[in-house]
């Protein structure tokens, strides 16, 4: 059971924190009905988000993800630049995950998208969706991680998770989500303790039991929405104590879309 900001915790406790489990179905961009991170987006209803009121095409962004392609380009904010190289050597080559564009050229030629469905053994539900993206000049991940709705003790509504595994445990985001006068659609990952939306790290001791805690100082926005000319777009902004130190542009359409 976790204590404060982290400690130890049992999956009987803390269901939003163990990573996901289950087996592949199959991978995005084939044949048949796109797969989406949401099977409904309706699932998302809550205190600050009315599905109703979002662009009906930004819903069939998160329902049939598996039809759109991308491109992506960083913003990286003053004098966190740097920091962007740093977390390439370090880091994002070795596990390959966040390998995060540092130029424009890094993305010349776009990002691949691929999208996995993780099913119950049993009952063939599906659990969770992975979705990996690849830098397609640099062939590194840009982020792997799989999408499911939770509930969360510090918030009444339901929330998107997504986890990104690391050796030994797993980083999760936990962001509520919200609905715009414009039709927008945004998740947030802001939240103050243990419990609430937020940024976790979760390391496994035992199947089913680990230890957790909340990171604070690490919060995102993720905003889509359709634009004057109808191009779906998103705006992914990142946060270290109160400071944005990195924002992603994608832009979004509809494979084969002239």
């Amino acid at each position: 059971m976790a204590r404060g900001a982290g400690g130890r915790c049992g999956s009987d406790r803390r269901r939003f924190l163990p990573p996901p489990r289950g087996e592949e179905e199959a991978r995005g961009g084939g044949d048949g009905p796109g797969r989406g991170l949401l099977a409904d987006f309706s699932s998302l209803r809550g205190p600050a988000c009315d599905p109703s009121t979002v662009d009906a095409r930004v819903a069939a962004f998160y329902e049939h993800t598996s039809d759109f392609e991308f491109d992506i380009w960083s913003e990286w904010c003053g004098a966190f630049r740097p920091f962007g190289g740093a977390l390439a050597a370090i880091f994002s080559r070795r596990l390959q995950q966040l390998n995060v564009p540092l130029s424009s050229l890094d993305t010349k030629l776009g990002i691949t998208s691929d999208v996995v469905q993780l099913k119950e053994r049993s009952s063939g539900q599906v659990l969770y969706t992975a979705w990996v993206r690849d830098v397609v000049s640099t062939k590194r991940t840009l982020y792997a991680g799989s999408y499911s709705v939770c509930h969360v003790p510090g918030y009444s509504g339901p929330c998107v998770k997504v986890v990104f595994p690391l050796p030994n445990g797993s980083a999760m985001v936990i962001m509520r989500p919200e609905s715009g006068p414009d039709g927008s659609f945004t998740v947030r990952s802001a939240g103050v303790r243990f419990g609430d939306p937020g940024f976790y790290f979760f390391v496994q001791k035992e199947p089913g039991r680990g230890w957790a805690r909340h990171v604070r100082a690490l919060q995102e926005t993720i905003r889509v929405y359709a634009d004057a000319q109808g191009m779906l777009r998103a705006d992914h902004d990142l946060w270290i104590w109160g400071m944005r130190f990195l924002r992603l542009h994608y832009r979004m359409r509809r494979r084969g879309a002239v």
